[in-house]
């Protein structure tokens, strides 16, 4: 293997300075185009690469942007980080990206290690552990250090940053609103996410629209600690926990508050012999894979993932290359959109 070159051997054997050689290096027009086609054969010949660590130093940016999840398996999350990556490649970033699988241990481990590493900015959502927590002294740390961050999707008030959210509750309210227009009257609202901030937002949208209307009913069930459960490929717990609820409450609709609750309806009214849509319909959040490939397809309530993963890239990315003193952190919102399909009549 060709050992490394650095930029002063380069300048020894070409008998030129390092200023000539780094000026010919990126085509400055003081250098005379003889000499930058000599420096360029020989970089070339050595297949030399700028150093990363010196680069960053004389610019004060490593160019790189440290993007924490709570888990990848969930196809919203894995839409968002192609966003986000797609943005920051566009812009000359990369990106170094870590999960905490919904450990509020770990995203103060991350935080810590990639604040060490001099990663430029977060771009974060937060994990189930932090919003159960409510700590968060890990951002305000870096607020102190002025290392801008972006949440986006599970976000907090209590830290003071730049926020990508969804219309969460005005989602929520639409898709139940939807039911009652097709005729559903006894709606269940089912949730293995009920201590995010997402899911209390779904909640009050449906309660609100449900409280609307005397002719319409709602029960709630909040399956507990299952996003843990299912992490660990244990979510049988899961499935009896729904199933029986199901058994033992006389509803004609539910609203999933997450793509797992309403996928593992649509699969327990099957074992129970209920017929989707004619005895319950079902409409869930985040037009994934199970909603695509349940049967009946899931009607869904599409969050633009990559969108916002887009959009919290782009915020960033504006922070970083337009400082401003005393900036005012704000919320943007991204409307969805109701997917029908094939579940709900």
């Amino acid at each position: 293997m060709r050992k490394k070159v650095t930029l002063k051997q380069l300048a020894k054997e070409l008998n030129l300075s390092i200023s000539t050689v780094s000026k010919s290096l990126k085509n400055d027009p003081e250098i005379s185009q003889k000499t930058i086609n000599r420096v360029h054969e020989l970089a070339n010949f050595y297949n030399y690469k700028p150093n990363a660590l010196a680069v960053s130093l004389k610019s004060n940016k490593t160019k790189t942007i440290g993007v924490i999840l709570p888990e990848i398996l969930n196809h919203f999350f894995a839409k968002a980080l192609y966003g986000i990556e797609q943005e920051a490649s566009k812009n000359g970033y990369k990106i170094v990206t870590c999960i905490t699988n919904e450990s509020y241990e770990k995203e103060i481990e991350y935080v810590e290690m990639l604040n060490y590493s001099s990663v430029d900015g977060f771009i974060v959502a937060l994990s189930q552990e932090t919003q159960m927590v409510n700590k968060f002294d890990h951002f305000t740390a870096l607020k102190r250090d002025n290392v801008p961050v972006v949440m986006f999707d599970r976000v907090s008030d209590e830290v003071d940053c730049d926020k990508v959210i969804v219309d969460d509750k005005v989602a929520s309210k639409n898709a139940v609103q939807y039911l009652i227009d097709t005729g559903c009257k006894k709606i269940a609202v089912i949730t293995t996410i009920s201590e995010l901030s997402v899911a209390k937002l779904r909640l009050e949208g449906a309660k609100e629209v449900v409280h609307a209307n005397d002719q319409v009913s709602i029960v709630e069930l909040a399956v507990k600690d299952s996003i843990i459960d299912v992490l660990a490929k244990d979510s049988n717990n899961v499935e009896k926990e729904i199933e029986d609820f199901l058994e033992q409450n006389d509803i004609d609709a539910v609203l999933g508050l997450d793509e797992t609750a309403a996928a593992i309806t649509i699969n327990m009214s099957h074992k129970l012999g209920y017929k989707i849509p004619k005895d319950i319909s079902v409409i869930g959040f985040t037009d994934g894979l199970l909603s695509k490939h349940s049967y009946p397809k899931l009607t869904t309530v599409s969050q633009h993932a990559e969108d916002l993963g887009a959009k919290a890239a782009q915020i960033l990315l504006t922070h970083l290359d337009n400082f401003v003193e005393n900036y005012k952190s704000e919320t943007e919102v991204v409307k969805t959109s109701l997917i029908v399909r094939d579940s709900t009549n």
